[in-house]
Parts: structure tokens; sequence; C-alpha cells
């Protein structure tokens, strides 16, 4: 029997292969899609990976630590200029930059369950300063988690993971407000997504990601 979340989520793949008929090995979807994504995490890996996160940290280069992370984050389209701008002005001051940089290592490498980890990460990026825009936004939270680690951290834009939740017949259960809640469903959509194309092997995040922006996007109409 066919269910109707089966039958939704047949017609996300049927569009998905309908753009990229090689699937996570489509030429033209490495171009569009992956390509540009997994570029940022190799560059991450070279100029701010585990160690040398922690290197600077000790040395107290908290402003070095923000400086790279927003530089790799600007090789991408992932954030709007408002937020890419907001995240600059955070950063500025040395008390921003210590706070950013601190608590991006706690999520990517402290101790603990993840839940944890990314609630504190929310409360960090909740109390930077902020000037006109604030930061507290999925993109902002989400972003730098898939650049460094996106075999286990996945990003958020907000109404384009609705509207592909919406088609997969997946019951999202999006809060405007980022918290482990939200960002827990993601994960369990991410997984779903998974499960049903592993015959097309999805390599990681970033090949999930793709698939729910291709459902969600404008760029990609049914």
């Amino acid at each position: 029997m066919v269910t109707k979340s089966n039958a939704s989520a047949a017609r996300c793949r049927r569009k998905f292969l309908h753009y990229f008929p090689g699937g996570f090995t489509d030429e033209t979807y490495i171009a569009w899609e992956r390509g540009y994504k997994w570029e940022a995490h190799e560059g991450w890996q070279a100029t701010l990976d585990r160690t040398e996160h922690r290197a600077l940290l000790r040395r107290g280069e908290f402003a070095e630590v923000a400086a790279r992370a927003v530089r790799l984050e600007s090789r991408t389209n992932l954030l709007f200029s408002f937020e890419k701008m907001a995240l600059r002005d955070a950063v500025k001051a040395e008390e921003g930059a210590r706070l950013f940089a601190e608590g991006l290592y706690e999520l990517l490498y402290g101790a603990g369950k993840m839940e944890r980890r990314f609630e504190r990460w929310c409360e960090t990026v909740g109390a930077l300063p902020r000037r006109q825009t604030r930061v507290l936004t999925w993109p902002l939270v989400t972003v730098f988690g898939f650049i460094a680690e996106p075999a286990a951290h996945i990003f958020l834009k907000p109404m384009v993971t609705r509207r592909a939740a919406e088609a997969y017949g997946f019951d999202f259960q999006y809060r405007s407000r980022p918290s482990w809640e939200t960002y827990a469903k993601l994960l369990e959509f991410a997984e779903t997504i998974r499960r049903d194309l592993r015959d097309l092997k999805p390599r990681d995040m970033i090949d999930l990601q793709s698939f729910i922006w291709v459902q969600g996007s404008d760029e990609y109409p049914d």
C-alpha cells in the first residue's frame, strides 16, 4: 500500500532526479549544490580544524578564530547579506569574538550530548553584541556546524526547509526561535531522507541539505 507520505517522498525523489539525473554524483549537482559547500568545509579543515581552533583559543586569539570563520562562510551563499553583516558586527568587539570562538569550539568538540551543546550555542549566539539586526537566527546558528562538521550538523534555512518538509510529508514542527527541539526534528527529517534515498548513497549532511533545498527553493520550480 502506498501511503500519502510515501507518495510525497516519491514525488520529491523524482523532482531531485529531474534536475540531477545522476543523483548525488551528477556533474551539474556538484557544480550547483555540493561543490562550493564541500570547498568551504575543506577550507575549514585546512585553517580552523579542531587542533588549530584549540591552539588559537589557548593563545587568546579569539578575534582570529572569528575572522577565519567569517571569511570561510563568506565564500558561500548560505547566509543573507544582513546576517553576514550582523555577524561581523557581533564579533568586532573583543567580548563578542571571545564568546563566539569559545562557544563554537564547545558546539563542535565539547563533551556531552549534542542536545546540550546546541542549546548552549544558541544561548551564546543570543548573547553576542548586536546593533540593529539580531544574530539569533536559524541560518546563523547552524551554518558553522554545517561547514565544519557536515557529517553531524545540518544547515537550516527556515522557509525552504518548511516547504520541503511539507512537500515530503514530514511533520517538521518548526519554531522560529532556535532551539534543540526544532533542530532535532530537522536531524530526524534528514535521517528520514537518508534512509529513503539510501540507494542514491548520500554522503553527508551536505547532500541531505541540498536535497531539501531542491524541494523548497524557488530556484527549482516543480
